[in-house]
């Protein structure tokens, strides 16, 4: 194993999991797609510490301990959200715009909002089981590996983050 070839084939169909992945655990697309780039490049120096097998879950938790990485390095500076006056203004006139009834285009984007914010405020291991299990259909055991988690601990993360969920979705979802 460990050629170029078998990488490219092997790894590279990951990538939009992979970024996925980083974006979740990150909040950020930038640095989502640095995480990614960066454990594709740790990925391709470890490539002949594959064994045969699944490499989704291989590479997913190099993805994973790169993310843990950056947040780690990044938790003593404070997150800051900057509005984003001329996309609210953007999307308020693409929702002005819209023919085909605009109330119901924008409770669809209000419900993503509340969705996206919910997993956001979930904690990063919360986030991770989330994501890996609900947006990238693994399994449990999958998960466990990435993770560096018995499955027992995958199991209770994804009960409580889909707790919190609902509990955040029951309070600030548009109607509710």
């Amino acid at each position: 194993m460990g050629s170029r070839h078998d990488f490219e084939t092997r790894i590279l169909p990951h990538l939009d999991a992979a970024y996925n992945l980083a974006r979740w655990l990150l909040r950020n697309p930038q640095n989502a797609e640095d995480a990614v780039q960066e454990a594709a490049i740790r990925a391709l120096r470890y490539f002949d510490t594959l064994r045969e097998g699944d490499a989704r879950p291989w590479f997913l938790g190099i993805v994973r301990n790169t993310c843990f990485t950056s947040l780690e390095r990044s938790r003593s500076a404070p997150e800051l959200v900057e509005f984003d006056e001329e996309g609210f203004q953007n999307m308020l006139d693409a929702v002005e715009s819209e023919r085909d009834n605009p109330e119901f285009r924008l409770q669809q984007r209000r419900t993503q909002q509340c969705i996206d914010a919910a997993i956001r405020a979930l904690s990063p291991p919360l986030r991770e089981v989330l994501v890996l299990r609900e947006f990238e259909d693994l399994e449990y055991a999958d998960i466990a590996r990435i993770a560096s988690v018995p499955i027992g601990t995958v199991m209770s993360r994804l009960a409580r983050a889909r707790e919190k969920m609902r509990a955040a979705l029951s309070s600030s979802m548009p109607g509710n």
